[in-house]
């Protein structure tokens, strides 16, 4: 008789789930190459997640947002920004004004990691939902509801859902997190911006909410707040970066 397998056979749930923790480690890993603490992610995540449970009740996004489709997308975001992975060091962390060439270079991130996941996709020849998901994060994150946006110049609706929401957590976090290179924003001023951004930079009816819900958003900021360890780390990684740079 064969002894047993010593290794037991993973259910649905529990793969699921190590591709989640995998998918976050890698992102956490290249995420040390930005200006963001590794704690950027945790708080984007529980943004969107509060958003999508009281857009739930919206009339405008009830029948999109399904439990299956929220999971989906909650297991999807650590990924959207993944293809600053293919931007320069010398770029990324720079702590000046980007030259138009720089901030060219910058842009092409977006579609970088769409034809990353495209390429995967062909040479494995597998899809699935949740890489359209994923695809739609990593594409369209940076696109604005009056067209002004890239790569695409999507406007309105034709920005996909997923991308909508990533956006107005993405800026909010971006605004108040302290930078080695500057201070974070107080959350009111981070509120204003966010709300003159209305049907210019984001979804109308999603900012509504988000001023609804803005001391949620304050009691997550502060439950992930970056820590003296997380910045220090962070200065130490881009001040070698910049010295490795120079040397060559």
């Amino acid at each position: 008789m064969a002894p047993p397998d010593p290794s037991p056979a993973l259910d649905a749930d529990s793969m699921q789930a190590a591709a989640a923790v995998a998918a976050f480690a890698i992102v956490s890993l290249a995420g040390i190459r930005s200006s963001d603490t590794g704690k950027h992610i945790l708080r984007v995540q529980h943004y969107v997640q509060c958003l999508v449970q009281r857009l739930k009740e919206h009339p405008r996004f009830a029948a999109v947002l399904t439990e299956s489709y929220c999971r989906m997308l909650l297991q999807s975001l650590p990924l959207y920004d993944m293809g600053t992975i293919g931007v320069p060091d010398r770029i990324l962390l720079k702590p000046g004004a980007l030259t138009p060439a720089e901030y060219e270079i910058i842009k092409s991130h977006p579609t970088l990691a769409h034809h990353a996941i495209e390429r995967a996709e062909l040479n494995l020849d597998c899809t699935s939902p949740s890489l359209q998901t994923v695809k739609e994060l990593v594409y369209s994150h940076h696109e604005k509801w009056d067209g002004s946006g890239y790569p695409q110049g999507l406007s309105e609706k034709m920005i996909p859902l997923s991308a909508r929401l990533i956006a107005i957590a993405d800026v909010y976090d971006a605004l108040i997190s302290q930078r080695v290179y500057r201070a974070g924003l107080p959350h009111d001023q981070a509120v204003a911006i966010i709300f003159q951004g209305r049907a210019s930079h984001f979804d109308p009816d999603m900012v509504d909410v988000f001023i609804e819900i803005q001391d949620e958003f304050r009691a997550i900021a502060l439950r992930f707040a970056d820590t003296e360890t997380d910045m220090q780390r962070k200065i130490t990684y881009m001040a070698n970066a910049i010295a490795e740079d120079v040397h060559l």
